[in-house]
């Protein structure tokens, strides 16, 4: 997984049929606000595209899903995670991301041995309302003393600019999400960001 370290998320398809072209090896799924027969037909047409440009997908929330449609990685939030069949993902061979903001929340997804870990936001974000201030860099590399060899996922306010420091304060992977939905020229974004973290 950290061979490729830049990673984008989207919030439809369209996105994967529109961007993956470019060279993306790795991208998450995340589909809010729809019912599960779109969200099937999502998750199955990303699994297709992914397979056809020899990508990794990463489908965020939706484990039931990701199962029945054979995908080899899911994403989860800590709510999610009180809810998830976590012997049932890992009984389908599905290798699992989780979202850490504080040093709790480290420790389980530690305990849990995810696959990856990400640490969030890193700078202010505008994607959605959080609770936790930004953690800095510092707080990248505290993280990824504690977690050894996991890959680490840093996101939230993540640019181009910003994806040197946080690579080298000891992220492996690097996330993001309006940088690239909300750029003019979202191709040429694309191309920036495998060019930054290539």
């Amino acid at each position: 997984m950290t061979n490729n370290r830049f990673y984008p998320i989207f919030d439809d398809v369209d996105w994967l049929r529109r961007l993956l072209p470019f060279g993306i090896k790795l991208v998450q799924l995340r589909i809010k606000d729809q019912d599960d027969e779109a969200i099937n037909r999502q998750i199955a047409e990303g699994k297709a595209l992914c397979r056809k440009h020899g990508a990794m997908l990463v489908v965020n929330d939706h484990w039931q899903a990701a199962i029945d449609q054979g995908c080899d990685w899911v994403h989860l939030g800590q709510e999610d995670l009180d809810t998830a069949d976590l012997d049932l993902i890992r009984q389908a061979g599905i290798k699992l991301g989780i979202s850490t903001h504080d040093k709790a929340e480290l420790a389980r997804a530690v305990s849990l041995n995810a696959d990856y870990i990400a640490i969030g936001p890193v700078y202010p974000t505008i994607l959605k309302k959080m609770k936790w201030r930004p953690q800095g860099l510092a707080r990248i590399t505290e993280w990824k003393t504690c977690i050894g060899a996991t890959p680490l996922v840093a996101i939230g306010g993540m640019n181009v600019q910003r994806a040197e420091g946080a690579l080298q304060a000891g992220a492996d992977i690097i996330s993001a999400v309006t940088d690239i939905t909300l750029h003019p020229d979202p191709e040429s974004r694309v191309q920036a960001w495998l060019e930054a973290t290539g």
